[in-house]
């Protein structure tokens, strides 16, 4: 017992050695791989993206003109953000924030808008 008596001195002097999450948060790391968006009035619906996917979390379909990703089944390996020849999609650093129930992120791009205008961008639950 008295083998560890340094031991605890110095854990009771020293800092604390985690941090009171979700009060004190650290900062992402500078090249962490996080949430996934999309430019859609910048895409044209080439499929590369969902084609290089090593999950196939990601569908395309240029008929209709939608991008869908479910984030639950991406990795977060930022290939499919390497493939895109317009760079349509970005990668943030941002945290994965947790969730109660499963959603798919989805972009239109309405066939009677023009491409500048601001796609509808939305997150919609799935079943």
């Amino acid at each position: 017992m008295l083998n560890f008596t340094p031991v605890i001195l110095k854990n009771f002097t020293s800092q604390k050695a985690t941090r009171l999450y979700p009060k004190v948060k650290r900062p992402p790391f500078a090249k962490a791989r996080g949430q996934i968006s999309i430019e859609v009035k910048d895409c044209i619906f080439c499929s590369k993206c969902a084609v290089k996917c090593p999950t196939n979390c990601i569908n395309v379909d240029k008929k209709k003109g939608t991008w869908e990703l479910d984030p639950m089944t991406c990795v977060y390996c930022g290939i499919c953000v390497q493939t895109c020849p317009t760079h349509c999609l970005s990668q943030k650093n941002a945290h994965h924030f947790p969730v109660s129930e499963k959603f798919t992120q989805k972009a239109d791009r309405p066939p009677g808008k023009s491409s500048s205008e601001d796609p509808a961008i939305e997150n919609k639950k799935t079943p």
